[in-house]
């Protein structure tokens, strides 16, 4: 049958009714067959990838601990080594100063 045939006999709104139904039967079968496999396979993808930007972002935070508990303890020494160097320092000028001043007696 033509479709000229099939519009005088049912009328154009129930031919395009049928017509449109075929159309969706296509697109939900192209959806179902061609696009959820692969929508299904980047989900597989996506959760992965964000299992190891977790896997990072754990990795980063204890990372970053470590810089800083090495900066903290890093510094405890600098002052410890700075404070030492001060009493050193003054106690060569308390040796100086005391040479120095029985030495001009």
């Amino acid at each position: 049958m033509d479709v000229v045939e099939l519009v005088n006999k049912y009328g154009f709104p129930i031919v395009m009714a049928v017509g449109m139904g075929f159309i969706i039967k296509y697109v939900w079968e192209w959806a179902t067959k061609e696009v959820k496999p692969v929508i299904s396979e980047a989900n597989g993808v996506l959760i992965a990838l964000i299992d190891r930007i977790r896997m990072l972002d754990n990795d980063l935070i204890r990372l970053n601990q470590k810089v800083n508990t090495v900066l903290h303890l890093r510094g405890k020494t600098i002052e410890y080594e700075r404070v030492k160097a001060e009493k050193d320092i003054n106690e060569i000028k308390k040796e100086d100063d005391k040479s120095a001043s029985s030495g001009e007696s």
